[in-house]
């Protein structure tokens, strides 16, 4: 049976949680493969809307299951609240699996997030301070805990009494923060171990098992294609990899597995947190003045554009089909999901980024140079918009109006990638299936 990997193209929250929720239902297991509870997508449940941070959308259907793989960061609490959530909500978490290759996230991660940022002043990152990248540089350094490590008390104990006589004199004398005993961080995470231990698998040897068995494997990915560690806007990025080569790592399946790659676009671009942003439409508070501002607030407020998992007021700008073209490359897409198509309804006429100026020299791919991307200046075509008409009622390509198919046509031109499902509204039947056939 065929297998997909699902990423954004962006630089996240393109509305991968829709797109997910609404096809995970045709797959046997949905899996993330990435990221931790820095991420977070809404899935609905009958007329509720519900935010999901680590856990992965085949929840939502009792005949899937739902797998955190191996390149995915636990924080257990977390975890175990969100369970917390879909029970009292009537849905089952009894098909979880867990990788016990999974690494954890500790208090200490926290402290060092938030510090960092701190001390970083105006060329913070913008992280979440979820402590994701502490996490992943203790696992890059061999220094982590793993999921496994919290069911042998003995293992979990000198394994904490190593890293903490090399965390706490940091966490003391450099950030000035409190220091942390192993009983005090034993007293909290056993408990966790308790509750999710029946949830903990081998869940590369699961997977690989389901694909002999002819099942089907739904890869879910976190963040977007610009936030990945190594073909993001380095160092403005996550600490993983979002990309659909991150489906095979993070899992342990084998990328001849995977027959389609999924990528979700918003039909314009937003962005959280710091870094370059070459259409971004500013807000008045940000220096943005005249057209540019009102076009970036009109973005936001008719998108809604809040993070999920921080409520932080979301940069908003032009599609931007360089950076289409590179996540289709770096990825290998097979096809988009352009979702929020409705917003544009808000605009007479629409601008599609088609390639960056700086200093005299045009660039029509992703520039290698961190500093040509940063002083970029966005060669803009203007198209014709359908100002006015509500397309949430639309359910075929054929009853958009005639510019917001052209619209949907110029960017499958200028991306070189056919779009199979395209979002017209919030909600799971508020889509048009155009090619979309597993």
């Amino acid at each position: 049976m065929p297998s997909t990997v699902l990423i954004g193209a962006q630089w996240g929250d393109e509305g991968k949680g829709k797109v997910t929720d609404l096809i995970a239902r045709e797959y046997d297991y949905v899996v993330r493969y990435q990221g931790g509870n820095n991420a977070g997508h809404t899935v609905i449940h009958g007329d509720k809307k519900l935010a999901l941070h680590l856990m992965p959308s085949g929840v939502m259907y009792e005949h899937a299951v739902p797998v955190i793989g191996n390149g995915v960061v636990v924080d257990p609490g977390v975890l175990i609240k969100e369970m917390a959530m879909l029970e009292a909500e009537g849905i089952s978490c009894k098909n979880l699996k867990i990788s016990c290759d999974a690494h954890v996230i500790m208090p200490y991660h926290k402290d060092f997030d938030g510090a960092d940022e701190k001390r970083l002043g105006e060329n913070k990152i913008g992280t979440t301070k979820r402590g994701i990248g502490p996490c992943y540089q203790d696992k890059v350094a061999r220094k982590g805990i793993r999921i496994q490590d919290l069911l042998d008390e003995k293992i979990f104990r000198l394994k904490l009494e190593a890293v903490l006589s090399q965390k706490n004199p940091i966490l003391e004398k450099i950030y000035g923060l409190h220091t942390y005993t192993v009983e005090e961080i034993c007293e909290e995470y056993l408990p966790y171990a308790r509750i999710l231990k029946p949830y903990m698998a081998e869940t590369a040897q699961l997977l690989n098992e389901a694909v002999r068995a002819g099942k089907s494997i739904l890869f879910e990915g976190a963040q977007g294609t610009l936030l990945d560690i190594d073909h993001g806007t380095y160092p403005y990025v996550t600490s993983s990899s979002c990309c659909a080569g991150g489906a095979a790592t993070g899992t342990g399946v084998g990328p001849t597995v995977i027959d389609r790659v999924l990528g979700i676009q918003k039909a314009y671009v937003t962005r959280v947190g710091e870094g370059p942003f070459p259409t971004e439409q500013r807000f008045p508070e940000d220096g943005g003045e005249g057209e540019e501002a009102e076009v970036g607030e009109l973005l936001c407020k008719v998108g809604h554009e809040f993070g999920v998992t921080t409520g932080r007021k979301r940069r908003c700008g032009w599609f931007d089909a360089v950076i289409a073209r590179y996540a289709a490359e770096v990825n290998g897409l097979t096809d988009v999901a352009l979702t929020k198509l409705d917003v544009l309804s808000a605009f007479d006429t629409i601008k599609v980024c088609t390639a960056y100026e700086c200093e005299g020299k045009v660039y029509d791919y992703f520039p290698m140079q961190q500093s040509v991307l940063f002083h970029a200046k966005p060669v803009y075509e203007e198209l014709p918009g359908w100002k006015g008409v509500d397309i949430t009622e639309c359910r075929t390509f054929e009853e958009l109006p005639e510019n917001a198919q052209r619209y949907v046509e110029y960017l499958e031109k200028i991306t070189g990638v056919p779009v199979s499902i395209i979002a017209v509204g919030p909600d799971r039947d508020q889509t048009i299936m155009r090619g979309w056939d597993r």
